[in-house]
C-alpha cells in the first residue's frame, strides 16, 4: 500500500506465519523472487514473522576487507548469513525479532522511496507506543546499520530499522523490530562491526523488552500483524505453488554466494 492511498489496496495479500518454510535463505529470497515474477495475481504481498538467526548482508558489506571475517564470526555464534535484497548495512536478527518484508509491484517506486521511509517509520513507532514504548522516529549516533528514519527507544536505543530494494517492477520494504534478546544481538553486531570497519556503540543495540519490562515478542508480533492485516484484502496461508518452485530454484543458485567469502 502506498503511503498517501486511501483504504485497502485492492490485490494486498497478507501471508500466513508458516507461508514459508526453508529458513534464513529462503526468507532472504521471497521477497526478489516476488518482485521478478510476481504471484500470479495479487499486486502486494506482506509478510511477517519471526525468523531464526540471521545476520542479513548487503552487496556493500561483501566489498568490505574484513567481510570474509565477520562472516566467520556471526557463524561462530548460530547466525545464518544472507545476502539481504535491501541495501543499507549489515544486520542481525532472530527469534525475538520481528520481520516485515513488504513487495509492491507497481512503476515509478524511484518517486516513493523517502515517502515509503517516513510513513513506515511513523506507523511503526505509533504500534510501539502502544504497547508502551517511548518510540522516537530518528538515528541514534553510533546505532548498526544506521539510518534517518531507524526508530529508537527514548533517543537512546535503536529498536527498528528499515531497507528498501527499488527495481524496474516495484519495490521491497523490509523493515526488522528486535522485540527480546539484545544481549545476543550485541554479541554478534560488535564484533562484526569490528570486522567490517563500522562504527557501533554497543549502548546503541536494543530491544523493546528493554524499555517495556514484561512484554513478549507475540505481543509486539500480534500488534504488528493485525496493523499490516488492515492493509490486507486476504491471507494466504500458502505460497502458490509456482512461486515455491521458483523461490526453491533461486535459493538453490544461491547456495554457494557465500561460501567461498567465509574460508
Amino acid at each position: 500500500m502506498t503511503p498517501d492511498s486511501e483504504g485497502p489496496a485492492k490485490g494486498t495479500v497478507l501471508l500466513g506465519d508458516r507461508a514459508v518454510a526453508g529458513g534464513p535463505s529462503y526468507d532472504a529470497a521471497l521477497g526478489l523472487v516476488l518482485l521478478r515474477r510476481g504471484t500470479g495475481g495479487p499486486r502486494q504481498v506482506i509478510r511477517v514473522f519471526n525468523p531464526a538467526p540471521t545476520a542479513g548482508f548487503s552487496r556493500r558489506d561483501q566489498l568490505r576487507t574484513g567481510f570474509p571475517t565477520a562472516l566467520r564470526v556471526v557463524r561462530e555464534r548460530g547466525f545464518e548469513p544472507v545476502v539481504r535484497g535491501p541495501g543499507g548495512r549489515f544486520a542481525v536478527y532472530h527469534r525475538g525479532s520481528v520481520v516485515v518484508d513488504h513487495v509492491c509491484l507497481e512503476t515509478g517506486s524511484a518517486e516513493g522511496m523517502h515517502d515509503r521511509f517516513e510513513h513506515y517509520a511513523v506507523m511503526h513507532a505509533e504500534i510501539l507506543r502502544r504497547l508502551g514504548l517511548d518510540a522516537r522516529i530518528g538515528e541514534v549516533p553510533g546505532e548498526y546499520c544506521p539510518g534517518k528514519y531507524s526508530v529508537n527507544a527514548g533517543g537512546v536505543r535503536k529498536i527498528v530499522g528499515s531497507a528498501q530494494r527499488l527495481t524496474r517492477e516495484g519495490w521491497l520494504f523490509s523493515t526488522v523490530i528486535q522485540v527480546s534478546g539484545s544481549a545476543a544481538l550485541r554479541e554478534v553486531l560488535v564484533p562484526a562491526s569490528v570486522a567490517l570497519g563500522y562504527d557501533l556503540d554497543p549502548t546503541t543495540v536494543g530491544a523493546v523488552e528493554d524499555s517495556v519490562p514484561g512484554i513478549t515478542t507475540a505481543q509486539v508480533t500480534t500488534a504488528v500483524t493485525d496493523a499490516y492485516g488492515a492493509l490486507a484484502d486476504e491471507v494466504w496461508p500458502a505460497l502458490p505453488e509456482e512461486v515455491v518452485r521458483a523461490l526453491a530454484d533461486v535459493v538453490r543458485g544461491r547456495a554457494d554466494e557465500l561460501s567461498d567469502a567465509g574460508h
